[in-house]
């Protein structure tokens, strides 16, 4: 028997493997960089786009709707040169933040050393068969670094099967972003925490690939959810360590 959620609580279904989660909610992105990491907002009421630039004026996150892709734009600095970086519409938004908020942390600093592979080979990927790079144990994701032929740039892909549909999303990194962005890419990638998301909103070709499993969350958590995000962030701009957040265990009700 299926008891339904009170009113203090709302159904959530949390997803696995997370990669075959879909895109998610684009303000867990958009809203932190603007509001925690200063970062300006552009806007043409003609054109229904995002484009955010950092304070320094060297970075520029666009999304697009004609062309559905997160890309990510970093001018030269010194001997660093220009990169840049894109993720497709359906790639989960907790990846792409993980991202974002490494470029973003005054406390990182670049590491040219990185292994973007580290995380995923401790996380048992294996060498692909017939090409390079890693694959997931379930062998739906991949990541590879190409350097054949004068190209160099790093590829990853979600794919459930081979035909037209099976694509559920792409990202690109070129040769000079910095490593530890990459690998900051490959951890979240490689996280076997599953995520939340509304179950109208999955991949429909991911369905026979993924496990569900619906908790009753607080509704007031859900509801401050993206507040607490941008707190924490805020705290770490400003050199202060944000509170710790008060655990409550989700109850589990059932998994499909």
């Amino acid at each position: 028997m299926t008891v339904p959620a009170s009113p203090e609580t709302v159904d959530m279904d949390f997803v696995a493997p997370r990669y075959l989660a879909g895109g998610g909610d684009p303000a867990q992105i958009t809203v932190p960089l603007h509001r925690a990491g200063g970062w300006s907002h552009r806007h043409d009421p003609l054109m229904p786009r995002v484009i955010l630039i950092s304070p320094d004026q060297k970075t520029m996150l666009r999304i697009d709707p004609d062309q559905p892709w997160w890309s990510v734009r970093h001018a030269r600095i010194g001997d660093w040169p220009a990169w840049s970086m894109r993720f497709d519409a359906r790639t989960p938004v907790e990846i792409i933040a993980a991202v974002t908020d490494t470029l973003t942390d005054p406390a990182t600093a670049s590491d040219p050393s990185t292994d973007p592979y580290e995380p995923l080979r401790l996380a048992g990927w294996r060498d692909g068969h017939d090409h390079d790079g890693l694959t997931s144990p379930d062998g739906i994701a991949h990541v590879e670094h190409f350097t054949d032929s004068g190209s160099n740039c790093w590829f990853a892909r979600a794919l459930v099967s081979e035909d037209p549909e099976g694509l559920i999303w792409q990202a690109y990194f070129d040769g000079n972003t910095p490593p530890h962005l990459i690998a900051a890419f490959t951890r979240a990638l490689a996280d076997k925490a599953p995520l939340p998301r509304d179950p109208l909103r999955l991949p429909p070709s991911a369905s026979r690939c993924i496990r569900r499993t619906t908790h009753q969350l607080p509704a007031d958590a859900i509801a401050f959810a993206l507040d607490k995000r941008v707190a924490d962030l805020a705290a770490r701009h400003a050199g202060i360590t944000a509170p710790p957040p008060v655990t409550r265990l989700p109850k589990q009700r059932r998994s499909r």
